[in-house]
Parts: C-alpha cells; sequence; structure tokens
C-alpha cells in the first residue's frame, strides 16, 4: 500500500450506506404527527388553522380543535409565495390569532437534493462494476490479475532432495547434469556448452514428476517455482499471455531457479485447425510461452522443467531443440524400484521384525510410488485398527488386497445356488490357470464378497519381477484364464451369469491389442491397424484402418477369443473331479491358498500345508516369496440360507486308481518355469 489507502469497492458501498443512513436518520427526527404539504394546505383552506410559528423549513400549526401538527417543508419561499395572501386574509378576519416566520428561512438543502445524490452515487456505482468486469479496474486484485500465481516453498518446509526420491535411479542420472550447471555454471560455459533450457518430464501418473523437479531445486540449492498449466487459462483474453511473462519477470528476479509448469498439456496442445481458433486465449498463451523460452538467457541459471503424461498432443514448436531440448521418461519403478520407494515411504513407520519389504515389493508388481505410499498408509491404519504398536507383514499384504479388491462386505447374503455358482466360477479362474503353462501361480481363492463389485475373487501374483514384454502363448494363456470362470459357469452349472463381464472385457482387450497393435494374428499378420492414442493414461488407441478392414478385425478376435475358451473348457471338462473337490472346501472355508488347492488335486490333507503360501507351480519348492505365511481368514461367514455343499465322493472306475492318492498324469502341471508379468492379475466374479 506504501502508505496510502486505497478505496475500492467495499469503500464505495460503504459511502453510500452511510449516507442512506443519514437520510433515514434524518427522516426518522420528525414526529409522529407529521403532515405532508398537502394536507397542512387543505388545513389552511378550511380554515382550521389558529396560529402557526415557523423556524427554518418545519412550521407548527395549532389547530381549533385543540391539537397540533407539523409539517417539513422544502423551501419557504414555495410556502410564502403559496400561502402568505391566504394567511394575511384570515389573520384580518380573526380566523388566525397568530402566526410567526422565524428570521432563518433557509432551503432544506439536504432533505431537497440527497436523492439526486444517491442517485450519481449508484451510476457512479454501477458503472465502477463494469469497467471492472471488462478487466479495467485499478483496484489492487484487478492490477494483480494478469501475475503469476506462482507457488514457492516456505521457509520453514523441509527441502526435497534426490534422498527422497526413490525407484528413478535412471531419471536422476540425467537430471543431475543441470543440477552441477546450477551448482557450479562456470565449467560448462568455460567450454561453451549450454545447458538445456527445457526439460520435460513424462510418465503415468502417480510416478512422481513433481517430487523430481522439487528434489532438483533442493540439489541445486535454489528457489523452486511452481505453477500449474491451468493457471494460466481464464475466460479474459490476454491474461494467459500475461501471466506467462510476469512467469518469467519473477524467475529472473531470484534466478538461479527452477520454474516448473505441471500439466503443460493444458496449454501446449498442438495448433491445428481442429483445436484452435485465430484468437484462442490457450493458443495466445502458447505463443507467448515459446517467445520467453526464445528469449530468455540460460546462462543466468533459469531451468525450465515440465510434467505431463499426454506428450502426443503436445506442439511441435514446444518439443524442438532450443526450447525443451530433452526428455524424461518417468515410468513405473522395477522390483529394486519398488524396494526402495517403499523403504522412503516406511522411514517414519514402526515396522516389526518380521517385515519383508522385498516380499511387498514382488506382489505390488506394476505399482507407481503414489500406490505405494497409499499402500504403507494403509497398512500402518490397519494396525492402528488392530491395536498394534508396530505394523506387521500381514498388514502391509492385506493392504494391498485392500486397494485391489476393497473391503469385505461382512452382511452379505447368498443363496446356496449363487454361493455354489461363485465358487465354481473362481476355481475355474484358478484351475485355467494351474493347468497351463505360462500362466502365474494362484495366491489366493476367495468367494465373500468385496466392496468393489466382486462376490469373490482369483489373485493370480507374479513370482519374479519382468519387463512389459509378452509372448504371443503368454497372451493366449491370459486370455484362457479369464474365460476360466464363464467355461465354469456352462459345464458345471449349465448357465451363464453377468458376473463374467469384466473377465470378458479383459479377454477382448488383449485379443484386440494382439491383431491390432502386436501383429499376432493369421489373417493381418505383421500389420499396424491402429496407434497408440493414451500411452500413459487408459493406454487406448485408435483405427487406421478401413471400415472393411475393421470388420475382418473383429472376426480375428474372436477367432482368438474361441480358441481360448475352447482351451478353458477342455481344461475344465478334464479336470472336474478335482474341480469339485477345490469347490467343496472353498465353499466351507469361503477364503483358500493356492497351495490348498494344489494338496487337494495331488490328494493330501489341505489342513496339513505348512507353507499356505508355497508355489501352485510344481517346479517351484519353498515359500511363495511374496505372501505371509499364514492367511488371515474371512472377517466374516457368507450367510447361507440352506444346507452347505458336501465334497462328492471319489468313486474310481474299475482298473483305475484313485485320483487322491496318485496324481493322474495330465492333472500334473507342466514343466518348464514359467514366465510372469509385471502387472497383478485379478478375477473378479
Amino acid at each position: 500500500m506504501n502508505g496510502k489507502r486505497k478505496y475500492g469497492f467495499s469503500g464505495i458501498f460503504l459511502v453510500v450506506l452511510m449516507l442512506l443512513l443519514l437520510y433515514y436518520l434524518f427522516a426518522g427526527m420528525r414526529s409522529s404527527g407529521d403532515i405532508s404539504y398537502a394536507q397542512l394546505r387543505q388545513l389552511f383552506q378550511q380554515e382550521q388553522v389558529q396560529s402557526f410559528v415557523i423556524r427554518d423549513t418545519r412550521i407548527t400549526a395549532d389547530l381549533k380543535d385543540g391539537t397540533t401538527a407539523t409539517c417539513d417543508l422544502y423551501s419557504f419561499d414555495l410556502f410564502y409565495d403559496d400561502l402568505n395572501e391566504l394567511v394575511e386574509q384570515q389573520s384580518a378576519s380573526g380566523i388566525i390569532t397568530d402566526y410567526n416566520y422565524h428570521a432563518d428561512h433557509s432551503t432544506n438543502w439536504l432533505q431537497l437534493l440527497l436523492p439526486y445524490v444517491l442517485a450519481i452515487l449508484a451510476f457512479i456505482l454501477l458503472m465502477n462494476l463494469m469497467a471492472r468486469n471488462a478487466g479495467g479496474g485499478m483496484d489492487s486484485k484487478m492490477a494483480r490479475f494478469g501475475e503469476a500465481r506462482v507457488q514457492t516453498p516456505g521457509e520453514g518446509d523441509k527441502k526435497t532432495t534426490f534422498r527422497d526420491v526413490a525407484g528413478a535411479d535412471e531419471e536422476k542420472e540425467e537430471l543431475q547434469e543441470i543440477v552441477e550447471f546450477l551448482r557450479d555454471p562456470e565449467k560448462y560455459l568455460s567450454l561453451g556448452a549450454h545447458i538445456p533450457k527445457g526439460v520435460l518430464l513424462v510418465g503415468p501418473p502417480g510416478t512422481g514428476k513433481t517430487l523430481l523437479a522439487r528434489a532438483v531445486a533442493g540439489e541445486a540449492g535454489v528457489k523452486f517455482l511452481s505453477i500449474s498449466g491451468s493457471d494460466f487459462v481464464e475466460m479474459f483474453v490476454g491474461v494467459g499471455a500475461s501471466r506467462v511473462r510476469d512467469l518469467f519477470k519473477e524467475a529472473a528476479k531470484v534466478a538461479p531457479c527452477i520454474v516448473f509448469i505441471d500439466e503443460i498439456d493444458t496449454i501446449g496442445k498442438s495448433r491445428d485447425s481442429g483445436r484452435f481458433g485465430g484468437n484462442d486465449e490457450r493458443e495466445q498463451t502458447l505463443n507467448q510461452l515459446l517467445a520467453e523460452m526464445d528469449g530468455f538467457d540460460p546462462t543466468k541459471g533459469i531451468i525450465l522443467l515440465a510434467a505431463t503424461n499426454r506428450p502426443e498432443v503436445l506442439d511441435q514448436a514446444l518439443l524442438r531443440p532450443g526450447r525443451f531440448d530433452r526428455r524424461i521418461i518417468i515410468d513405473r519403478p522395477n522390483l529394486a524400484g519398488r524396494l526402495a520407494t517403499l523403504q522412503v515411504h516406511t522411514r517414519n513407520i514402526k515396522l516389526a521384525e518380521d517385515v519383508n519389504l522385498k516380499k511387498v515389493a514382488l506382489a505390488t508388481a506394476g505399482c507407481v510410488g503414489a500406490d505405494l505410499a497409499n499402500l504403507v498408509n494403509e497398512a500402518a491404519l490397519r494396525a492402528v485398527r488392530k491395536g498394534r504398536k508396530l505394523v506387521i507383514q500381514e498388514d502391509l499384504l492385506a493392504a494391498f488386497e485392500l486397494v485391489i479388491a476393497g473391503t469385505e462386505k461382512k452382511g452379505s447374503v447368498l443363496t446356496e445356488f449363487e454361493k455354489k455358482l461363485v465358487a465354481y466360477h473362481e476355481v475355474g479362474h484358478a484351475m485355467v490357470a494351474y493347468k497351463q503353462k505360462n500362466t502365474e501361480p494362484v495366491q489366493k481363492i476367495t468367494i465373500v464378497p468385496h466392496t468393489q463389485g466382486a462376490l469373490g475373487y482369483t489373485l493370480l501374483m507374479p513370482e519374479e519381477d519382468k519387463t512389459e514384454l509378452r509372448t504371443r502363448d503368454e497372451l493366449m494363456a491370459k486370455i484362457a484364464v479369464s474365460m476360466g470362470g464363464r467355461a465354469a459357469e456352462e459345464v458345471v452349472m449349465n448357465t451363464m451369469t453377468n458376473g463374467a463381464s469384466q473377465d470378458i472385457q479383459e479377454a477382448t482387450g488383449v485379443a484386440r491389442n494382439m491383431v491390432a497393435m502386436f501383429g499376432m494374428s493369421d489373417q493381418f499378420g505383421m500389420m499396424a491397424l491402429a496407434s497408440r492414442r493414451s500411452q500413459y493414461l487408459d493406454g487406448g488407441y485408435g483405427l487406421d484402418c478401413a471400415q472393411d478392414t475393421a470388420a475382418a478385425m473383429d472376426k480375428a478376435v474372436k477367432d482368438i477369443l474361441d480358441k481360448c475358451y475352447a482351451d478353458a473348457v477342455n481344461i475344465i471338462l478334464e479336470n472336474r473331479e478335482d474341480m469339485d473337490k477345490v469347490v467343496a472346501y472353498l465353499l466351507e472355508k469361503e477364503t483358500i491358498t493356492g497351495a490348498e488347492m494344489v494338496a487337494i488335486i495331488e490328494g493330501r490333507d489341505p489342513s496339513t500345508v505348512e507353507d499356505a503360501y508355497a508355489s501352485t507351480l510344481a517346479h517351484e519348492n519353498g515359500f511363495r516369496p511374496s505372501q505371509p505365511e499364514v492367511i488371515e481368514p474371512a472377517a466374516r461367514k457368507v450367510h447361507m440360507i440352506s444346507e452347505k455343499i458336501e465334497a462328492p465322493e471319489n468313486a474310481p472306475a474299475d482298473g483305475e486308481t484313485n485320483n487322491e492318492d496318485k496324481p493322474s498324469s495330465d492333472e500334473a502341471p507342466s514343466d518348464g518355469k514359467p514366465e510372469s508379468k509385471q502387472e497383478n492379475d485379478t478375477k473378479s466374479e
């Protein structure tokens, strides 16, 4: 303010309110017997006035009936010109016995002019409001309307460094060069080298792009100016460009510094005729950003970092050398990265001695840093709910299942038929996964309903970390596992339900990718029929082929689905007896492990299984590395309306041995170590 007081809208409104208050206060000073001038004039004409006196602009008249009447006169001259002749006549005839004109007969200008003053003030106020809405106001808020809404860490905030960022070692190595330049620019300038003006951080949501940008500023010990792309976009033309100019002006004042623009795709979309018009505000903002990036001197230590998960929509002029010179992909962390991320997020968590973060990292393949942070927090909350002082291994893995399936519906009611149907559906998934190559081990089967819409689910967990590379056999096996639930419904229960809808969607999505993107169909071969649209978001694609080709592609997709479904049906038919045993045990326990399922198939007592999470693969002996040693039972039994289903009797045919004593050769799992995938698979009813 510089010592000067500024009056804006609130000041004008206060003045008007005070004037109105004075007006009504002045008007309220009149007595309750006041009459209008017209009534006073009528009293004089009816000869009812006996005497009167005028002081200033108020007349007080004594009437013949003994009462008194008062009236405010806007002007004494008006009264004198109107009634003075009548007053003299009545005074001469004795009707008016006494009257007195006061010496001061000034006009009540306040009462006379106040309505006009209020009207003028109201007009000025209206014009002021219109000027503000048009962007031409002089208020301090309007003066700051074009300023960039930059966020900077407070003095007391903890400084973020590379130590706080885990699972991005390669990305930190690429950014280390920028840190060194900000610390010692002369080392680079002496050789004539120039640091990149801009660095684009690209990756899926939750991978830590913003955290990494803050860590660069923290490592270099420079200011960190952060702003979102949406802060540039307003309804008023020119505001975005003004804020871009102000952003670089502020950066020049505090250089060296890091300028971080989050979600830059908001203002950096490609300038084609389909998206922008000639005067589009976002286009003007983008043009100003391009001009500022060409104009500022990188030797002053201003580095522009930007983050997006939609690089395919960015304008090419923004990505050319000299602007955003470098692109760094922040991808999902691998096993070592997830382990390091868990170690960072559990620094302030009290962990029990039995916690093995490597096992948790194996179980969370495909998760990003934000997922792991949420998992650790959910585990801590669960430990508090259970009344524990420390977080144990069971809390961490239960939190993982909570994220993928939700909490148990403790009061669910299923009929006997529904419960049996769900059990066969889930065991169908597990049996197809167990009997095939190139699948992942079965970790858990449950028929307890959960809050995310599943009446039950089969959880497949990888035993090793793996890249995104998938073979055709692995993808076909994945589709067959998805079809296992519907196959069991039709083979065993002779019906179909809508519970397989999610399975069908997943299987169809994999098959479409095989035909359109991966070149794995016999009909089209190595021909790309689609292109990726949102690689780091939903992973969707758009077709790049004719309508006739798209129709033929649908047929190729159906052929793949039909083949995989036939494989799933054959597995169910060949292992029907084993399925009945597993289903009977599942109906009794409601939640079983993969090791218990294998024990039942091999004719062993599942209650004697020592390692509940031992691998379901025949060649793997020992503990499942990604799971705890005990399984937490269901919170509450699913209510049965009728009697439970008993296990079918095993009556071997003549000349055959009992399958409970010795598994048949076609039931034994295949040899060879199967490949596992990165993302966890949850088959839900």
